[in-house]
């Protein structure tokens, strides 16, 4: 049997420090875990879930686990990894943010153990003189120890002032609450050591900072991220969300199944031993991970559904016959204009390329004219590609 305190280091990418963390578990107390999200977008993808599953295990050993919602630091922008100057959100921005974040983090974490805190409840009292003094415990020279600080710096492109003052509030959130464990992803390292450098200034015992890996996006490349379009949110739609995960390149499969399906660590180490012996098929492998994380945001019935339309439209090329979405004809008289009403093109012209690119179809057959007109008197199925249907009602 595994002791407690290994069993918690699991899944986590960097610990600094091992020791520290197995010396503050003898104490016998609950310690106090902190992890910050900022409501930078109306709601979260599955790259968020990671480390949210992680600080749901230590609430399950009994810890003291604080969520903190960065309103306070969504206003700043977090730089990290970033090579511009992110935008800054206005409080009506984050505060239409903040609606839907408590309710989406509650699909993995058990809320009745966890304490919800906003960081701008000790952030926004702090005096010029306050946060001058704070200011003043770290230098430019340590912001730029940071890779996507100096690598801007480097290269010549701007890093506003405001920025730097990012690290510097997460690192004080970690001072307000005396965390013993500060959690993020790997792109946060940086923040998190930050963090201990200012507890010992303000006489603290510096916090453990235990790093998950970074869940890579669709594209095979990137993080998954909103910015660049490769992720799956957590609110989309089951057939959504299913046929997207379908697309993961098969090389991602095992990271996929850790990171986001949360299989155990003996079922990733035999869905590594298949798929290194050429036992296992990527296909029914990325149908499995696919249903288990539907199931997991959408229920059951909603993943056993989402799969049966992704066999049906997608590899049986079957127009979906119900649960298809209605439109009415109204005034348009193109089909590139249906495109745009139903949302499939954000604009004629994007609708033409996707016609000339012959993606376009209705009941079945495709269309090529940009200017075809919509000549169907019943009930037909507009599609575009494999994955986007609609009934024009006429």
């Amino acid at each position: 049997m595994k002791r407690p305190d290994i069993e918690l280091l699991e899944g986590f990418e960097h610990v600094e420090t091992v020791a520290e963390f197995q010396d503050r578990l003898r104490e016998a107390r609950p310690l106090r875990v902190k992890l910050g999200i900022d409501p930078t977008s109306a709601d979260l993808h599955l790259g968020f879930m990671v480390v949210l599953r992680q600080l749901q295990r230590f609430a399950e050993a009994g810890h003291r686990v604080i969520l903190i919602i960065g309103d306070f630091t969504a206003r700043i922008g977090d730089p990290s990894g970033r090579n511009v100057t992110r935008p800054q959100l206005s409080r009506e921005e984050i505060e239409t943010n903040m609606q839907t974040y408590r309710e989406q983090a509650g699909r993995v974490l058990d809320l009745e153990r966890v304490e919800l805190r906003y960081n701008s409840e000790w952030l926004d009292r702090l005096s010029l003189a306050e946060l001058t003094a704070l200011l003043a415990k770290t230098t430019v020279a340590q912001m730029l120890e940071r890779n996507d600080f100096n690598q801007r710096y480097e290269s010549g492109a701007p890093i506003a002032l405001h920025e730097f003052l990012y690290p510097v509030a997460q690192a004080y959130d970690s001072v307000a609450i005396e965390a013993d464990v500060e959690l993020g992803g790997r792109d946060q390292l940086f923040n998190l050591l930050l963090g201990r450098h200012f507890q010992r200034e303000f006489g603290q015992r510096p916090q453990v900072c235990a790093t998950v890996p970074l869940l890579v996006g669709l594209d095979g490349e990137k993080k998954m991220s909103k910015s660049f379009g490769n992720y799956v949110g957590v609110t989309e739609a089951p057939e959504a969300q299913f046929g997207k995960l379908m697309r993961i390149p098969d090389e991602l499969i095992e990271s996929y199944a850790r990171l986001a399906a949360f299989y155990s660590n003996d079922e990733c180490e035999r869905l590594r031993r298949r798929l290194a012996a050429a036992d296992a098929e990527p296909m029914l492998e990325k149908k499995q991970i696919a249903h288990a994380i539907v199931a997991r945001y959408h229920g059951e019935a909603a993943a056993l559904g989402a799969r049966d339309f992704f066999e049906r439209t997608v590899q049986r090329k079957e127009i979906p016959s119900d649960s298809i979405a209605q439109l009415a004809l109204g005034e348009c008289r193109k089909v590139s204009d249906l495109l745009v009403k139903a949302g499939f093109a954000q604009s004629r012209r994007a609708a033409e390329r996707l016609i000339t690119g012959g993606a376009v179809k209705v009941d079945g057959a495709t269309v090529r004219d940009v200017n075809a007109p919509w000549t169907a008197h019943d009930p037909a199925v507009l599609s575009v590609g494999s994955r986007r249907f609609v009934r024009i009602l006429p």
